[in-house]
């Protein structure tokens, strides 16, 4: 088929290839404007955009797509079907009509639950055990739209938010490709979404980041994996900025949990929560290199009953 791919980040990037190494002519790969680097001087350019250069396929970075000169610009391919993954933007009625198949959307959940950005993230700080990838008959809607194709993937007990990422990512360019055929040949059913079980998943922010020690233990460990790489957990020690990238639940043991105190230095940074103890493994002290607990307690010597978190000493 002739596709117009929409999509911005990694996950699309890797949804695109298949698409394109499916044998499926790619006319065009729209995605967003190059964004500034985290020192904010040199623009970075989309993963999507990067391998459609490589590719040779023509890139378009239009600020709006509710502009007529959007819609033009779009009508002029073409296009079979549109297909979008992570393209961050929704798509307006006009463009949503323009293909012969419509749009599909490639979308990182068992919809309709995790509805929005960052559906990824969400299921592991929710403690789900299954989450999966959606084809979707795209609508007005966020997320609204019928369903085409539905895949299953089970989350790992360590699974962390970047390690989930780059699973579906692997299962979405699959199950897209195996739609592709299926809408070609006729052979797909639309299914409505059930809105009883619908639920939203908001875009991260870098404040969800900071551990809040009342919460419980288990919690905060869910956190610390499912917000890695970005926006990544992180606390505060004698006020300097703490990254954490791998923690534990401790059975209490008897122990006080006062939520951010620290009682044991055994085998990492042991800290009551607001229900059981979490062991902080590996961590970051800003200006310091990333490293074990064990590397961090011989350079930096904590004590039992000092505190971590913002709002303690």
């Amino acid at each position: 088929m002739k596709v117009v791919f929409m999509g911005t980040p990694d996950f699309a990037a890797e949804i695109l290839k298949a698409v394109k190494e499916a044998g499926h002519e790619v006319v065009l790969a729209v995605t967003q404007e190059d964004k500034p680097g985290k020192r904010g001087k040199e623009l970075i350019e989309p993963a999507v955009k990067q391998y459609a250069k490589e590719q040779g396929i023509e890139v378009y970075q239009p600020q709006s797509l509710k502009r007529s000169e959007a819609v033009s610009r779009l009508l002029c391919y073409a296009a079979d079907i549109f297909v979008v993954a992570a393209y961050g933007k929704l798509l307006p009625g006009e463009i949503l009509r323009l293909p012969k198949y419509g749009c599909v959307n490639v979308h990182a959940s068992l919809l309709p639950k995790y509805r929005g950005a960052a559906p990824i993230q969400r299921a592991i700080l929710s403690g789900e055990k299954i989450t999966g990838v959606t084809i979707m008959q795209m609508n007005e809607g966020l997320d609204t739209g019928d369903i085409l194709l539905q895949r299953e993937l089970a989350i790992a007990p360590d699974e962390t938010g970047e390690s989930l990422f780059e699973r579906l990512s692997s299962l979405g360019a699959k199950l897209i490709v195996e739609a592709l055929e299926q809408i070609q040949g006729g052979g797909l059913t639309p299914i409505k979404q059930d809105e009883t079980f619908a639920t939203y998943a908001p875009k991260l922010v870098k404040e969800e980041g900071e551990l809040d020690f009342t919460k419980t233990a288990e919690v905060l460990e869910r956190s610390i994996r499912g917000l890695y790489s970005w926006p990544g957990a992180y606390t505060y020690y004698r006020d300097k900025l703490l990254k954490v990238f791998r923690a534990g639940l401790l059975p209490e043991e008897g122990k006080e949990t006062e939520p951010g105190r620290i009682v044991s230095l055994d085998g990492g940074i042991v800290t009551g929560t607001g229900d059981g103890l979490l062991r902080i493994t590996e961590l970051q002290l800003a200006g310091k290199k990333r490293m074990s607990a064990q590397e961090f307690l011989r350079g930096f010597p904590m004590k039992t009953g000092e505190y971590l978190g913002r709002r303690m000493s």
